[in-house]
């Protein structure tokens, strides 16, 4: 079974069971300052397993493509990767862990389905501690539908337990399903969930059925939800009879354009195959946030240090291959090609992406030519040392002044009768790769954006900013993107030039005007066609469901300040928001301004 196959037939099974398509989201999320991507399927769906009702429904189901970053030096082994997709299916107030599970098992071992046999299957389930009772319910269940008890494995709360993302909030138990790839066990107590590598995680249901209190106590929550996810890339693998993600159909046409630019045939050589992984992994991340309707671009903050990142790792990779041409464009190419059905996005913006991966591969050179200068500057000095010892210090200078690799600097040691001090380098850069970490993001088990009363209403006041800079630099201006924290918000649109004082002046009294006349904030779901036939503003090129939420600032339906469509949350009226004040107007990108405005 290839990907699409699998993604089709995920998608069809649970329309079957009464569950609405819904579009996947960008994989760069708004007003979420906890991560820079979005890291799980469930990540845009947040705001309605917290309680807002979703346009399409109850029941839930889509394909996503997500961003990890924190195992970022970990690929190139046989199963990390950088970018994925996911499948998921939710139930928001409607069925519970009965439902979801019987449902999960149908998909996984009907003919009709994956045909994975029973006895290939096994799954975990909490085992409870002194908060909250174990989960005997789902083990029920599973023990209904075949799944022997030694195949049902009680793990604790740090491996099958979702949330809260902060201190309180809604949480749960999770039932984790696995398949075992065969081989006697490493031992008796070799049950799923077991590291040793016997068996592999495919899907995960995830039961918020409590929620957590200041004081540290649950309580259970009056509207339950599931969420699941199944990683494609992962079970595509499995149905296959593969070992690793990168022998799949997934990356064979990729591979393949590797080997043609390194005259390299994969599975010659460990060391090299790293590499052909690397590029593999690294060239698809980075031409999925490229093609992105809300792209970034290279940069040394936030998700463009992510990208500049992953792009520079594959032309390194590329060159130690023996590719003196481009490495990233052709291969690029590839991905659009393969990819560009399910996300079309990608065909719409692969000028872009074809200029930014040349720009930025052409920029790296220089600055391998910049690192192997500034080398050869401090060598005289390096040479009067009688150890012929170089400072892992000094070799992470290099690295990090010049983006200079330490593969490259041991090389230039090596050649010059040197040796680097590896673990010093090792441990500066330790410390880069945690700041790193928590920059990018990390795994993601929860991470919901914040749904406080200030973010709340820094929520809203982006729609009113929204309207107002229409109003003051005219309507050409769109959203491009939004951060938002208790503490401030942030606001990128769409202008060629800086803003005046007089404008910025104009802007704030517009918004100040908005909040002072304490304007209701009403909902409504309707279609996309008719909410932009209403006056709603459709943001980003986004891709909508077929019914679709308007939040409208005002006196609806034909009296009102703003009308966008927006997923929540929202203030019921704009009285009592506090005083907009814009702290900075500044360049974001080509063509884009960025704000930051405090409330008062």
């Amino acid at each position: 079974m290839n990907v699409h196959e699998l993604r089709t037939k995920y998608i069809e099974f649970f329309k079957s069971k009464g569950h609405a398509q819904i579009q996947g989201k960008s994989l760069l999320p708004d007003n979420d300052p906890t991560v820079l991507f979005t890291t799980a399927g469930m990540h845009p769906l947040v705001p309605y397993l917290l309680g807002e009702e979703h346009p399409a429904g109850k029941r839930l189901v889509d394909y996503q493509k997500c961003i990890r970053t924190g195992d970022i030096d970990s690929v190139g082994d046989a199963s990390h990767l950088t970018f994925f997709e996911m499948l998921g299916n939710w139930s928001l107030g409607d069925y519970f862990k009965d439902g979801a599970i019987r449902m999960s098992f149908e998909f996984l071992t009907s003919p009709e389905w994956l045909g994975i046999p029973v006895e290939k299957l096994g799954v975990t389930v909490f085992q409870g501690d002194d908060a909250v009772p174990r989960d005997e319910e789902s083990a029920d269940v599973w023990r209904a539908l075949g799944i022997p008890e030694n195949r049902i494995a009680y793990l604790p709360r740090q491996d099958n337990w979702w949330g809260p993302a902060g201190t309180t909030g809604p949480c749960g138990p999770d039932s984790e399903m696995f398949y075992y790839v065969g081989g006697a066990p490493c031992g008796p107590d070799c049950k799923p969930g077991c590291s040793c590598g016997k068996w592999l995680e495919i899907w995960n249901d995830v039961f918020m059925q409590y929620n957590k209190k200041s004081d540290g106590t649950y309580e259970p929550l009056a509207r339950t939800c599931v969420d699941t996810g199944m990683g494609i890339e992962r079970t595509v693998t499995i149905l296959n009879g593969k070992s690793s993600v990168y022998d799949t159909e997934v990356f064979a046409h990729i591979r393949g354009a590797i080997e043609s630019a390194a005259a390299y045939t994969y599975g010659s050589d460990p060391e090299k195959d790293r590499s052909v992984r690397i590029i593999c992994d690294h060239v698809r991340s980075s031409t999925f946030i490229l093609g992105d309707p809300k792209a970034v671009s290279p940069s040394n903050v936030g998700a463009g240090y992510v990208l500049r990142r992953l792009i520079r790792r594959a032309v390194r990779h590329g060159r130690k291959l023996g590719i003196t041409d481009q490495v990233l464009s052709p291969i690029a190419t590839v991905v659009v090609e393969q990819f560009g059905g399910p996300y079309p996005e990608l065909r719409e913006n692969q000028n872009y992406i074809i200029e930014e991966l040349d720009k930025e591969e052409a920029k790296f050179k220089e600055t391998l030519e910049k690192g192997e200068h500034e080398f050869e500057k401090l060598l005289p000095n390096l040479l009067k040392d009688p150890r012929k010892i170089m400072s892992g210090r000094l070799a992470f200078k290099l690295y990090d002044t010049y983006g200079f690799p330490i593969e490259l600097t041991e090389e230039l040691a090596a050649e010059n009768g040197m040796k680097v001090r590896r673990e010093e380098f090792d441990e500066a850069f330790k410390k880069h790769q945690e700041l790193s970490r928590t920059q990018g993001g990390q795994a993601f088990k929860g991470g919901l954006g914040d749904q406080g009363e200030m973010a709340v209403k820094y929520h809203t006041a982006t729609h009113l900013l929204h309207k107002a800079l229409r109003m003051v630099l005219g309507d050409h201006v769109a959203q491009k993107g939004s951060n938002i924290t208790a503490e401030r918000m942030r606001f990128d649109f769409s202008h060629p030039a800086p803003l005046l004082p007089g404008e910025i002046q104009k802007v704030e009294a517009i918004v100040n005007e908005a909040i002072k006349q304490d304007l209701p904030v009403t909902v409504a779901v309707m279609s996309l066609d008719d909410a932009k036939a209403s006056g709603a503003i459709a943001l980003f090129g986004e891709k909508y469901e077929n019914q679709v939420k308007v939040y409208t600032v005002g006196k609806a339906p034909d009296d009102f300040f703003s009308r966008e469509v927006c997923g929540g949350p929202h203030v019921d009226h704009t009285g009592g928001m506090g005083r907009f004040k814009i702290q900075k107007e500044q360049s974001s990108s080509a063509g884009v301004r960025r704000i930051r405005a405090v409330l008062e």
